[in-house]
């Protein structure tokens, strides 16, 4: 079977792993080694509030790790992250080979955490920044009553 490149997206309990988190990792990555994955990058993404509880856990700390394996062995670490009650969730997904440089390149990269920060630019053509409000800045009523001259 041919070998892939995998991310994998984990939500960690923050009260379980709340000042041990080498110890959590340590963890992961003794799962990825039980069914000879290659750990390639691995580091802490963001601590958040969720927006719906997961058990009674109101945060989690999201954990990044890319990994090589072949897709044979992905049934067994999902069935080994079920297992272990630090992690509330987790998401694998198959790096494409095309991007898998770049990626790797981007999670090694300490600095960029900075690239998750979301910032509107002011010159793109989604809204009305004036305070006027368009069509879409509507509801389904309001639009409805928009062409009848009621607005």
């Amino acid at each position: 079977m041919p070998v892939n490149d995998y991310e994998c997206l984990i939500m960690l309990d923050t009260s379980k792993v709340a000042g041990d988190l080498p110890t959590a990792v340590q963890q992961v990555h003794a799962i990825y080694e039980k069914h000879h994955c290659e750990v390639l990058a691995s580091r802490p993404w963001d601590e958040r509030r969720l927006s719906y509880q997961i058990g009674n856990q109101k945060k989690a700390l999201y954990y990044l790790t890319f990994f090589r394996s072949d897709g044979k062995t992905l049934d067994a670490v999902e069935h080994d992250f079920h297992l272990n009650e630090s992690i509330l969730r987790h998401m694998i997904l198959k790096i494409e080979p095309k991007w898998a440089e770049k990626m790797l390149e981007l999670a090694k990269d300490e600095h960029a955490l900075a690239l998750q920060a979301v910032v509107e630019d002011p010159n793109d053509d989604f809204g009305d920044f004036g305070g006027g409000r368009r069509d879409r800045d509507r509801g389904p009523r309001e639009r409805s009553m928009a062409g009848s001259g009621k607005d």
